[in-house]
């Protein structure tokens, strides 16, 4: 089993970085919200600094976060508690700046979060040029090759309609808030935030550090459990539930920015497990699989567990890169494909059950686990074999200068049909939890 536990490991530190789900979430959730009359027909709001909120809201936000931490305990398995020195207490006199750190701090997210006031404009909109931010302004992590990321400045005081600060808010988590928090991470809080080692990936990459927060391996055979318990320390519940409840909070309290803006963050991880490759070690793979792979790395032949890393990690990718190219390239134009079509689509909201805390893993990240088979015969059949069915290619290394939705078309149109009707279906799935985790948050928020 040890041995086992090794080649999970290698796996996961493979295709955990950039630990990205779907690219652009923006973008997606634009389309999702669009036409929801909660949101669509919500009053503009007013910009608020994360501080006023803090410093307006600090005896509610200590209690908030106390019974938050109560919940983590009781409902999140492999919990790591939070050390007691990074409970957030009230403290009327201090400083906005230390009042934030510590609100930060007891998140247990990274302090150098900006939070900075800024949206995201949706690609079908022009872009007025003299307000657009540095990438920096808003993100800590570097800009990637063929990022879509644009970022308008706000100012304190300024009205923006939820709309706008709902969909720029789905992004947030990417900028580098999950970033370095474990005990060997190469920072000053991962050493007090508690919550250990790293369980996979590489400590020295700061972009691999944020994956256990955005994966939740929950619906694996009970077989990799065992043999790997690390697979059970992933956080994505945990924030989707802090966040939830200081947007619940925020509107409680009449402050609707942040009750828009904690709701979005919230959704980021809710949109994470809509995707197969963040529910699921290996989607559409076997556990016997691993456990051949296992078998000749042991015997001094690591080639299959080598390949498989590969392959998880471009075929991860190239799902990102193909849905991200076809919804930009449709904004951009100004069309309507079925894939703005599935993520606005609300028939299927209904069918899933009422939010609930454990929504997120019994039927998000349950319905994406049992997606993987699908969307890997989808995959491979449909993207060229030399991009993710061969080892010996490196998506990721040349993924700025591949045009895959260019390359997917010289392929076989039966295939490629199939591979849209499987991506739509993801993309509905991704819109229809996103409603209902806005509803969800929309009821708890009632005074």
């Amino acid at each position: 089993m040890r041995y086992l536990t090794l080649v999970l490991a290698c796996l996961l530190s493979g295709v955990s970085g950039p630990a990205l789900a779907w690219g652009n979430h923006t973008v997606a959730a634009y389309r999702a919200f669009e036409k929801m009359p909660e949101v669509l027909n919500a009053a503009p709001v007013l910009v608020e600094p994360l501080e006023t909120f803090l410093k307006a809201e600090e005896k509610p936000i200590e209690a908030l976060l106390l019974s938050q931490e109560a919940w983590a305990v009781a409902n999140l398995s492999a919990y790591a508690l939070r050390p007691a020195a990074l409970t957030f207490t009230a403290n009327p006199s201090r400083p906005d700046d230390a009042r934030r750190l510590a609100f930060l701090m007891a998140l247990r997210i990274a302090p150098t979060a900006r939070f900075a006031l800024y949206f995201q404009p949706d690609p079908r909109t022009p872009i007025d040029a003299s307000r657009l931010l540095a990438h920096t302004a808003v993100d800590t992590l570097p800009e990637s090759p063929g990022a879509t990321q644009r970022f308008i400045g706000l100012k304190a005081g300024e009205p923006i309609t939820p709309l706008r600060v709902l969909a720029s808010a789905a992004d947030e988590p990417d900028y580098g808030l999950d970033i370095n928090l474990w005990q060997n991470s190469p920072s000053e809080w991962g050493k007090v935030y508690g919550f250990g080692a790293l369980p996979f990936g590489n400590p020295a990459l700061s972009y691999s550090t944020q994956a256990p927060f955005h994966m939740g391996f929950f619906h694996e055979d009970r077989v990799l459990y065992l043999a790997a318990p690390f697979l059970r320390r992933t956080f994505p519940l945990l924030r989707a539930h802090q966040y939830a409840g200081l947007a619940a909070l925020a509107f409680r309290t009449g402050h609707p920015y942040w009750g828009w803006r904690f709701t979005g963050l919230s959704l980021h991880y809710v949109q994470d497990l809509t995707q197969p490759y963040h529910a699921s070690v290996s989607p559409g793979g076997s556990t016997l699989s691993l456990i051949f792979a296992n078998a000749l790395a042991m015997a001094g032949m690591p080639g299959k567990r080598d390949d498989l890393v590969v392959l998880l990690s471009n075929r991860h990718l190239a799902l990102e890169r193909y849905q991200t190219q076809l919804l930009q390239n449709a904004a951009l134009t100004q069309q309507d494909t079925p894939f703005e079509k599935a993520l606005r689509d609300t028939d299927g909201d209904a069918r899933y059950p009422p939010w609930s805390d454990a929504y997120l893993r019994d039927v998000v990240a349950r319905e994406a686990y049992d997606f993987g088979p699908r969307l890997l015969q989808a995959l491979v059949a449909a993207i060229p074999p030399g991009l993710v069915s061969d080892p010996a290619f490196d998506f990721g290394a040349h993924e700025s200068s591949i045009d895959l939705v260019a390359e997917i078309a010289r392929q076989d149109p039966a295939k490629q049909a199939r591979l849209d009707a499987a991506v739509a279906e993801l993309l509905g799935h991704f819109g229809a939890h996103s409603r209902n985790a806005v509803r969800g948050i929309l009821k708890s928020g009632r005074p």
